[in-house]
């Protein structure tokens, strides 16, 4: 079983043939939406889409990991990472 992955002009294409637009009013339309949501979570924002889901930043703190082929420990260092929640 394969997956199918969702890429930006298969988004782009979907938009033109459903709403009627043009590709590059397509293509701005989508570029111009998810900077909107990059922007905020860098603002570390909550981003609410109602029927859709909450993306959220989330800190992760700093653990050690270990490297399963030679057993060695390794610092993994404190990060912020997207969480998703569908509605």
């Amino acid at each position: 079983m394969s997956k199918k992955v969702v890429t930006k002009s298969l988004v782009i294409n979907h938009l033109n043939e459903s709403i009627g637009l043009s590709k590059k009013e397509c293509q701005y339309f989508l570029e111009s939406f998810l900077e909107v949501i990059f922007f905020e979570l860098k603002n570390h924002s909550d981003v609410k889409i109602v029927n859709f889901g909450i993306f959220k930043i989330k800190n992760k703190k700093p653990r050690i990991g270990r490297n399963p082929k030679t057993r060695q420990e390794v610092i993994i260092s404190e990060r912020n990472v997207v969480k998703f929640k569908p509605s």
